[in-house]
């Protein structure tokens, strides 16, 4: 595999300047999921749900000239702090997951031009929208970290 494609691949994948998803996830109390810490405009779940859209928008632009993306901001951001149901957290984290392994096997793929023009897009190649996916993804993951933290979720 080119030199390229490894660098975007440990970047989508995380873990090697900052936290990655597994762990910004794993073993967050239920208690904790819907809370917001004291000035925070957002919960765990909210941001876990905002990553999980977003990634979720920028794969689907990527590969499939009909696809239509949430409407700015209200589709990227869940209504409620707390997840509506008892599976709705494991649900979403299992689709964020899908969505990465998806967007890794993109980059991964040979026959992909990461150089190209998305023939859709305005502009945007692959390699635009695997860094926007690991930028956007780093980002609120430390946002996310930061919440377990405040509020006495992170070891």
């Amino acid at each position: 595999m080119d030199p390229l494609r490894e660098h975007l691949l440990n970047l989508l994948k995380g873990g090697n300047a900052h936290a990655d998803f597994d762990s910004a996830v794993k073993g967050l109390p239920v208690e904790l999921r819907g809370k917001r810490p004291k000035g925070s405009p957002y919960s765990p779940w909210q941001l876990l749900e905002h990553l999980r859209i977003a990634q979720w928008d920028i794969l689907e632009f990527s590969r499939d000239a009909n696809h239509q993306s949430p409407k700015w901001p209200e589709g990227y951001w869940p209504k409620t702090p707390a997840p509506p149901t008892a599976g709705a957290w494991a649900k979403s984290v299992k689709q964020f997951r899908q969505d990465l392994t998806a967007m890794c096997a993109l980059v991964e793929d040979p026959a992909t031009d990461l150089f190209a023009r998305i023939p859709h897009g305005d502009g945007q190649t692959v390699l635009r929208e695997a860094l926007l996916v690991a930028d956007h993804n780093a980002y609120h993951l430390g946002q996310l970290v930061l919440l377990r933290r405040l509020l006495g979720g992170w070891k």
